[in-house]
């Protein structure tokens, strides 16, 4: 078995959130599975300070950021065929919302980066799960309109407003569960949208990530 993580880059402000991506790899590696990380080779939408939180006046690039989380074994996104993963996880991090979609700055209105939205609606025609953990549902919701997902972010009124606006259905659900769209195999955790710490958060990301390996026989 083959799950394709997905990351944004490198740190919570402006890349993937990195505990959230290390804990999804370690769950992964701990229940056996091959994982198949990437990202795309873009430019990120900006670059944060993570010990001041102040934009810094310097570019980096998407996939060169990852590969730090995946210790230089990562993949090009454009790369990955649906048939080269048995299902596909998103760690959050703002760099998600940031990075592979408009959504900070179009809400409801938002669409998801090409490169992301074709794996994932490749991977929803070929009945294979998709985990979406922190923010990183809102570009399932942005990416799979007409799948209609039910989702959950956690339990924060303006963002769950603009998932249900998108046509999906927002469950607002605590730190340690998930939310499980059976029809679909999409599943959600809040993790560090609800969290305080890495414990907090683990639990849910490891049973997010347990479901969607059951998924992939189902």
């Amino acid at each position: 078995m083959k799950i394709g993580v997905l990351l944004a880059g490198c740190g919570v402000f402006d890349g993937a959130e990195i505990h959230e991506a290390t804990l999804t790899l370690y769950f992964l590696d701990k229940a056996g599975v091959e994982t198949v990380v990437m990202a795309p080779d873009i430019e990120q939408k900006d670059v944060i300070n993570h010990l001041t939180g102040e934009p810094m006046k310097e570019k980096r690039n998407v996939l060169v950021e990852s590969a730090r989380i995946a210790r230089g074994n990562i993949k090009n996104i454009e790369d990955v065929k649906v048939e080269d993963i048995d299902g596909l996880i998103m760690p959050g991090g703002y760099g998600v919302a940031k990075n592979f979609s408009d959504f900070l700055e179009k809400g409801a209105d938002a669409t998801a980066i090409s490169q992301v939205r074709r794996l994932l609606v490749e991977l929803l025609k070929a009945g294979k799960p998709i985990g979406a953990i922190c923010i990183s549902p809102v570009i399932v919701a942005a990416a799979l309109r007409e799948a209609k997902p039910t989702i959950t972010i956690g339990s924060d009124v303006d963002v769950a407003k603009a998932i249900e606006d998108m046509g999906a259905r927002h469950l607002n659900c605590p730190v340690s569960e998930m939310v499980v769209d059976e029809e679909n195999k999409i599943v959600s955790t809040p993790a560090y949208m609800l969290g305080r710490s890495i414990k907090e958060v683990a639990e849910g990301i490891e049973k997010l990530v347990n479901e969607v390996i059951r998924l992939t026989s189902k």
